[in-house]
C-alpha cells in the first residue's frame, strides 16, 4: 500500500515535470538507503543515467518557461511524460525498502499502467491549460505557471517518497486545481468566440 501511494505521487509529478520525480528517486537510491531498487530498475541510479537526466531537466526547466516554445514541449512530452510516469511507479514499487508486500514487485506492468495513467492525465491538463496562460497573460504567465509546477513536482515528490499518506491528499488537491483550471480555460475560450470569433490558440475542427 505504501509503495502503491509514492508511485501515484511520483507518477502525478512526473505529468508535471518528466525528470523531477526520476531524479529524485535515482539521487536517493543512489546515496541513502531510503529507496533500493530491484536489479531490474538499479540502471537508474547510474552515473550515466543521472547525467542524462539532470541534463534533460535542465532542458525542460528552460523550455517549459518561454512562451509558445513550452506549448511546442508539451506536445512532446506527451511521449514522455506517461512513459516516466509508468517506469518510476513500476520501479518504486518493486523496491523492497519501500513496502513488504511483494505482489506489486511481482507483478510491474500493474504499476506501469498505474502510472501511464496517472501523469498522462496531469500531463493532459497541464497541457490543456497553458496555451490559455499564455494568450489571457500575453506569455507573462508561463514562466510564472511553470515554475509552480516544477515546485508542485518537487514537493509532490518528496512528500511520495517521505509521507506518502498524504499523497492521497495532494491528488485530491491536484485534481481539483485541474478541474478548475479546465472549467477555466473552457470559460475563456467560450468569452473569446463570443467577443471575436475563434482564437488562434483553439483553432475550430
Amino acid at each position: 500500500m505504501i509503495a502503491a501511494l509514492t508511485g501515484m505521487g511520483l507518477s502525478a509529478a512526473a505529468g508535471l515535470n518528466a525528470y523531477i520525480p526520476f531524479m529524485i528517486v535515482a539521487l536517493i537510491a543512489r546515496f541513502t538507503d531510503v529507496i533500493t531498487l530491484p536489479s531490474s530498475f538499479q540502471w537508474i541510479e547510474s552515473p550515466w543515467a543521472i547525467g542524462v537526466g539532470a541534463l534533460l531537466l535542465l532542458t525542460e526547466l528552460v523550455l517549459d518557461k518561454i512562451p509558445a516554445v513550452d506549448t511546442v514541449n508539451d506536445a512532446i512530452q506527451t511521449f514522455i511524460r506517461p512513459s516516466m510516469g509508468g517506469l518510476i511507479f513500476a520501479a518504486t514499487n518493486a523496491a523492497e525498502s519501500l513496502d513488504k508486500s511483494t505482489w506489486m514487485g511481482d507483478n510491474p506492468w500493474i504499476g506501469v499502467v498505474l502510472g501511464i495513467v496517472v501523469s498522462g492525465l496531469v500531463h493532459s491538463g497541464k497541457m490543456a491549460a497553458r496555451p490559455a496562460i499564455n494568450v489571457g497573460t500575453l506569455g507573462v504567465g508561463a514562466p510564472l505557471v511553470s515554475t509552480a509546477e516544477d515546485g508542485a513536482s518537487l514537493g509532490l515528490s518528496l512528500v511520495a517518497i517521505f509521507i506518502p499518506i498524504l499523497v492521497i491528499f495532494a491528488l485530491i488537491a491536484l485534481a481539483w486545481f485541474l478541474v478548475w483550471m479546465w472549467l477555466k480555460v473552457r470559460k475563456w475560450k467560450k468569452r473569446r468566440l463570443e467577443r471575436g470569433g475563434p482564437d488562434a490558440a483553439y483553432p475550430r475542427p
